[in-house]
């Protein structure tokens, strides 16, 4: 019988090591995407939400489970009917909703609507412990900006009393009016720049009157975020994500990093929440909603 030659004999160790690599890390593949199936929250600097109405038709139970079992700290803009399976979840509802981005305080003839949702909103948010309901301008019309300053100015001032006593934040959110699809952009929005909001809270003056900072939407109007962030950190009392272009899954496939935003954000001190919502691509939308939790999680 000839004897193997040196050479055949490393060719053949080559390649015998060379499937056990490959094994390994097929291996390694397969665990570390089972892994990520169960993974949490790990570092908790940011104190994570999610906004239930872009995972529908998920029902909010559902992903109330899934947000407790990953780590997340709220699941936000869910009315109160909703809020004692947080709780059980141990989980707050970070911001509450009120009145519509439609129908807002910047038309006079919208004010007695939104005066009683936001009432009803102040009242149950302090009762539940919470601390912010969200407000909105409305849509512009046929008014000018000063105009509309003017008469969200006079409507809010109608109910900032209640929420200073009750301690909690009335928070104003710019939205973007270039993107003319729906849930993604807002033509016609009159709150389209974060001044236009600080510009609102400086001539009233009250500290329970705040900006919810909509990454997402920010970034389409005028972007430098992380530069608005720090000049306008004593303002924002929440925080909204979504990835752009698409308001889609934060990932490397679209232009904001967020890594970089939440460290910034840590930077200023924000001790409140950051709501996931953006509108999830992918069939297994929890999956989606894991990945970008872990993208923030800083």
């Amino acid at each position: 019988m000839t004897k193997p030659s040196s050479g055949s004999m490393s060719r053949r160790h080559l390649l015998s090591a060379g499937a056990a690599v490959a094994a390994a890390s097929f291996s390694g593949v397969a665990r570390g995407e089972e892994l990520l199936a169960d993974w949490k929250v790990e570092k908790g600097q940011i104190r994570q939400s999610v906004v239930p109405w872009c995972f529908k038709p998920m029902k909010v139970e559902t992903l109330i489970h899934a947000a407790a079992r990953m780590g997340l700290q709220s699941v936000e803009l869910t009315p109160p009917e909703n809020w004692p399976l947080l709780k059980k979840n141990g989980l707050v509802c970070a911001i509450t909703p009120s009145h519509s981005f439609t129908r807002g305080w910047n038309h006079v003839e919208h004010h007695a609507e939104c005066s009683e949702k936001i009432t009803r909103a102040i009242e149950a948010t302090a009762a539940a412990g919470f601390k912010n309901v969200i407000t909105f301008s409305g849509m512009r019309g046929e008014l000018s900006d000063e105009q509309g300053k003017r008469n969200m100015i006079a409507g809010l001032k109608k109910v900032l009393s209640l929420a200073e006593k009750k301690k909690v934040n009335l928070c104003i959110e710019p939205l973007n009016t270039r993107v003319d699809e729906e849930m993604k952009g807002h033509p016609g929005y009159q709150c389209d720049t974060v001044e236009w909001a600080v510009d609102v809270c400086d001539r009233i003056g009250s500290p329970r009157l705040k900006i919810l900072f909509d990454i997402y939407h920010v970034q389409i109007m005028q972007g430098d975020v992380i530069q608005r962030i720090r000049q306008y950190k004593d303002y924002i009392a929440h925080y909204h994500t979504a990835g752009n272009p698409g308001r889609q899954e934060l990932d490397d496939d679209q232009e904001i990093h967020y890594p970089a935003i939440m460290k910034a954000i840590l930077k200023t001190g924000y001790q409140g929440y950051v709501g996931q919502e953006f509108i999830p691509r992918e069939a297994d939308k929890i999956a989606s909603l894991r990945k970008a939790v872990r993208w923030c999680d800083v």
